[in-house]
């Protein structure tokens, strides 16, 4: 192993800096080559075990075969088929089979290329059905960085700095059992949908003028905030009080992540409109905007994308949901996702420096403290940790202020957690907080 970055690593990230923009924040010089299953190789031969799934989007593993014959397949066949303008049948067949995987109201389906833009679908299907103009969206909810997704998010201010003014978004603060902010910790979340109807609506704006609430019924990128099972059924009920749209984003969790295809379905909630994207296109971008027929009743012309139903996207896509669809891949997440927490409270008896271990399905993070007293963030020293991790050969990603998340494949073996868990563990033994 060559302690990363090796050499042909740094002339990349060199190359990488004087034409590529700088905006986006990595943590570690990773420099990949390939990738294949739970492992990924960089430009000088390191083999690292990965707990990030490419951000939640390799669920089904980096470069499934059938994935792979299936892009291989259509793109020597038709690699874009225009959807915008002629019909063809991949993108069809894609939308017969997710829907199968939906509440039977979800039964209509828009196309974009990422998450970001389901989200814009999904704020103007909402004006359009209403004829309402607001929104309200959760502190630390993050769901893209295009004008509409960004006036939603509020999990860092570097997000949104000189990048005003933005749409008529209210925030709310998000119910965390660990950081309830003010509220009482085992009644958060009906704390804020109290927030909601005391001040919100008395002191903001009306109800009969929010279009939608757009929430993540976990928190990704804000730290894998996971609310009261309750939470969103309790918003469910706000919403149709008022004659509210409820959104649900579930670009992160869905796809099977948290053990169910929709990440709603542990709270027995069904969304006006839902967002799909990440794992959904198999590594390829794919954005889904699903919603009723009563709803999206848009007119011819109000709203398309040139490539949205890719052909290339959605062949890789329905490959993904046929993996998916297998009988006991969702026992399979449910069992590992135990098996992840069990080793992760582990490691919180082990050391001090974690103040929070939670997480549903494999969608699990630890938040770690300077002390678990006051539970200030421990910042730098997960800056640490992840260096660490990344130099013995395991890829973890950060959320939130001071959280580490876990999402790997979710083809995750024991063997694969025992492995991880036992890096992790030799590198916070090793740093000295």
């Amino acid at each position: 192993m060559v302690r990363p970055p090796g050499p042909r690593a740094q002339g990349i990230l060199a190359r990488d800096r004087k034409v590529v923009s700088q905006s986006m924040v990595r943590e570690y010089p990773l420099v990949l080559d390939k990738a294949s299953g739970m492992n990924l190789w960089d430009v000088d031969g390191n083999r690292y075990l990965d707990f990030t799934a490419g951000i939640s989007v390799m669920n089904v593993g980096w470069n499934h075969p059938r994935v792979v014959r299936a892009i291989t397949e259509q793109v020597a066949h038709l690699s874009h088929g225009a959807f915008l303008d002629f019909c063809s049948e991949i993108p069809v067949m894609f939308a017969e089979k997710l829907i199968q995987f939906l509440p039977e109201s979800l039964n209509r389906i828009y196309f974009s290329n990422s998450g970001a833009e389901s989200i814009e679908a999904a704020l103007k299907l909402a004006r359009y059905a209403t004829k309402r103009k607001y929104f309200i969206s959760f502190y630390g909810g993050f769901h893209g960085r295009t004008y509409g997704a960004m006036s939603l998010t509020a999990a860092r201010v570097i997000q949104r700095k000189h990048f005003g003014p933005f749409l008529p978004v209210i925030h709310s603060p998000y119910p965390n059992p660990y950081r309830p902010l003010g509220f009482s910790p085992p009644t958060c979340d009906l704390d804020v949908i109290q927030y909601i109807e005391d001040e919100i609506f008395k002191l903001e704006v009306s109800p009969e003028e929010v279009a939608g609430i757009v929430v993540e019924p976990i928190q990704g990128e804000g730290g894998y905030v996971v609310p009261p099972v309750r939470f969103l059924k309790r918003l469910r009920e706000l919403c149709d009080e008022n004659g509210i749209l409820l959104i649900v984003d579930e670009i992160q969790s869905g796809c099977f992540r948290t053990g169910t295809f929709l990440a709603s379905s542990h709270s027995d909630v069904v969304p006006d409109i839902t967002c799909l994207a990440k794992a959904i296109g198999g590594g390829l971008p794919l954005g889904i905007t699903v919603s009723s027929e009563e709803i999206m009743q848009w007119p011819p012309g109000s709203h398309a994308s040139t490539f949205g139903g890719n052909n290339a996207s959605c062949a890789a896509g329905l490959a993904v949901l046929e993996l998916m669809g297998e009988a006991g891949f969702a026992d399979h997440v449910a069992a590992m996702g135990e098996e992840l927490l069990t080793k992760l409270r582990w490691l919180q008896e082990r050391h001090e420096i974690i103040g929070d271990v939670r997480g549903v399905g494999l969608m699990d993070a630890i938040e770690l403290v300077r002390d678990r007293q006051s539970r200030k963030p421990a910042i730098q020293e997960r800056k640490a940790v992840l260096t660490a991790a990344f130099e013995q050969g395991l890829t973890l990603l950060p959320a939130g202020e001071s959280v580490i998340r876990f999402c790997p494949p979710l083809i995750l073996q024991k063997e694969d957690i025992d492995t991880g868990i036992g890096i992790l563990d030799q590198v916070m033994e090793g740093l000295s907080f």
